[in-house]
C-alpha cells in the first residue's frame, strides 16, 4: 500500500484530504505565537516550537520529518528539541506499527503531568534549601533566607496538590476525560 505526501508535509493514504476547513497559515501563526509565549517564559525556543506544533496537531503526534517540514527546521533542531521535551516529560517517543520511524506524541493530561513533575523538583529544592539553612546556620541572614525559601516551596507544593485535585474534579465536570 503506498502513501503520498500532502501540502502540509504529512503522509496520507492516496485520495485522503487534510483536515477540512483548516487554515494552515493561521495554524502556523498560532504555533509561532504560542511558542514565543513559552520561550518568553523560559523554555528553549526550538522546544517551544516543536511542542506548540504537536499541541496544534489533531492527534498530538508527528514524526521528525513532519515537524521539520511544518516548522521549516533541520532534523537536528527537531532532535534537540525532542530530547529536551522528553527529558522534561512533555513528549513521548513511540513507533508506528510496521515502521522504523519514531513518532513523537504529547502525553495524556500534558499540563497535569508537567506540573506534577514540577512538584518533584520543588521537593528536591526544598530539601536542599533546608540542608543549606542548617549548614549556614538558621540564625544567620543567609540561613534565614534559605529557610524562608524552603517554607515557600513547601507552601507552594501543598497548594499545588490541592489545585491538581480540584483540576481533576473540574475536568470530570467538563467531561474532558
Amino acid at each position: 500500500m503506498s502513501s503520498e505526501t500532502g501540502a502540509d508535509g504529512r503522509e496520507r493514504e492516496p485520495g485522503s484530504e487534510p483536515e477540512q476547513g483548516r487554515d494552515e497559515e493561521a495554524v502556523s501563526r498560532f504555533v509561532e505565537r504560542f511558542a514565543a509565549d513559552m520561550t518568553e517564559a523560559g523554555m528553549q525556543r526550538m522546544a517551544s516550537r516543536v511542542f506548540a506544533a504537536l499541541l496544534a496537531d489533531d492527534d498530538g503526534s508527528m514524526t521528525s520529518a513532519e515537524l521539520s517540514e511544518q516548522l521549516q527546521i533541520s532534523p537536528a533542531a527537531v532532535s534537540g528539541a525532542i530530547n529536551y521535551l522528553t527529558q522534561v516529560s512533555m513528549v513521548g517517543r513511540e513507533r508506528d506499527p510496521g515502521s522504523r520511524r519514531d513518532r513523537y506524541r504529547l502525553h495524556n493530561e500534558i499540563w497535569y503531568a508537567t506540573f506534577a513533575s514540577r512538584d518533584r523538583v520543588l521537593t528536591r529544592w526544598e530539601h536542599t534549601l533546608r540542608e543549606g539553612a542548617r549548614t549556614l546556620g538558621q540564625d544567620t541572614p543567609a540561613g534565614a533566607r534559605l529557610t524562608e525559601t524552603a517554607e515557600f516551596f513547601e507552601f507552594l507544593q501543598t497548594e499545588l496538590i490541592g489545585l491538581m485535585d480540584r483540576w481533576r474534579d473540574h475536568r470530570k465536570k467538563l467531561d474532558l476525560s
